[in-house]
């Protein structure tokens, strides 16, 4: 059986996804709401909101965004908490309705790498029952839209190297040493 590890065809209908920027130990950060949970965390890159806010929009098609600092201000002390490994977040809720069946199972699994260990692609392949499918794993791992809280940067290749980070391989060693500590 193939998995996919693009985009889903039929995402939830999502109204209002509120948003809002704030600094993280990774540097800016864009959070995006909707009402069932947290649904976008991206690390801001060049500073600019923009591309992240292009990905919330093909992530939840038709959603109204609206800015919402307020609400974002709220979230950010627990989002630098969980970095710091002071807060675990498993009460936040967190809506992973843009994905596929398959990519949600393995966004759910790998919410449950403990700070501080990582997996390869196929151990969480195989944990989520389809040993064969470390490639779709990556690609599930590479379209996360809720990075940090759920932690692809815990997932590294076979032989031990760092495999891909869509934030950056820099940012992936840091997240780790910094759960290392």
């Amino acid at each position: 059986m193939k998995h996919s590890g693009g985009r889903s065809s039929a995402r939830s209908a999502v109204g209002t996804i509120r948003h809002g920027t704030g600094t993280s130990p990774l540097g800016p950060i864009l959070v995006g709401v909707s009402e069932q949970g947290i649904c976008g965390l991206f690390v801001l890159l060049d500073g600019s909101a923009l591309h992240a806010l292009g990905r919330l929009h093909r992530h939840y098609p038709g959603a109204e965004l609206v800015e919402d600092q307020a609400t974002v201000a709220a979230l950010l002390p627990r989002v630098t908490d969980f970095l710091y490994g002071k807060d675990d977040c498993r009460d936040l809720p967190i809506d992973m309705t843009s994905g596929t069946p398959f990519q949600r199972r393995v966004w759910e699994s790998l919410r449950n790498i403990p700070r501080g260990e990582t997996r390869t692609y196929g151990e969480v392949a195989e944990a989520i029952g389809h040993p064969r499918a470390a490639r779709a794993v990556g690609a599930a791992c590479g379209i996360n839209p809720v990075s940090l809280l759920v932690p692809c940067h815990r997932v590294v290749a076979s032989g031990g190297s760092l495999g891909g980070y869509g934030w950056g391989l820099e940012r992936k060693q840091a997240l780790l040493d910094l759960e290392r500590e």
